[in-house]
């Protein structure tokens, strides 16, 4: 019943609030294609200027992402796959979580290193973070990394919340669990959308770039 309950904490964090903090966090980047430097900076600056922001970053995004990335990393470490054995959906749903999940815990350890960590030390300014995003996308390598990691991330995201679902209850027929397969999919595709315009933002100067395209898809839509 312990691992059980280890489980279920594991689960329900990954939705709660660490769910809702990469939703926030995507919201925050695409600031930078609507509104550029400056409504990127306002971004960030009103977070910051939330009441108690150290104590609701503390039990609403680091520990809870502590937990869910040290214990995920165990649950990954026990894991079986069997695609040789089973080459079905959600054989390849589990294999795929978890590599993700492996990934993306990387990937949040370093990018939480060159941004938040900096300005904790004081080396980089909250209005400074753009320009820090702009100097590492614009080297290919670091844009190749944060590609794949903002990919991973979004699909451990979106194929979590399905997971969740089911485990919680709130899916629990066989046309329930296909149509919210269909739902976090298109979440899966929206979000990395989201993600990836924002680095093509980040890497153009005066973040003019994807506000273009972003205009020109507004127009389409």
């Amino acid at each position: 019943m312990r691992g059980f309950y280890s489980r279920k904490i594991h689960s329900l964090l990954g939705v709660i609030p660490l769910g809702g903090f990469f939703l926030e966090h995507m919201l925050t980047n695409f600031s930078a294609v609507e509104g550029g430097p400056s409504g990127f900076n306002d971004s960030v600056l009103w977070l910051n200027s939330l009441p108690l922001v150290f104590f609701l970053e503390l039990f609403g995004i680091w520990l809870p992402l502590l937990y869910h990335g040290v214990f995920g990393l165990y649950i990954a470490y026990q894991s079986k796959p069997n695609l040789n054995r089973y080459n079905l959906e959600r054989n390849w749903r589990y294999t795929l979580q978890r590599v993700t999940g492996i990934i993306t815990f990387i990937f949040v350890v370093w990018h939480v290193f060159e941004t938040r960590f900096q300005v904790a030390l004081g080396n980089v300014k909250h209005e400074e973070l753009g320009g820090v995003m702009h100097d590492i996308l614009t080297q290919p390598l670091w844009l190749a990394f944060y590609t794949i990691g903002i990919i991973s991330a979004s699909f451990h995201f979106a194929n979590g919340l399905w997971s969740f679902l089911i485990s919680w209850g709130v899916t629990v027929g066989p046309r329930a669990q296909r149509v919210s397969s269909y739902l976090c999919l298109g979440l899966f595709v929206l979000v990395t959308f989201m993600f990836l315009i924002s680095l093509v933002t980040f890497r153009d100067s005066e973040f003019q770039s994807a506000a273009a395209i972003a205009q020109t898809l507004k127009a389409m839509i």
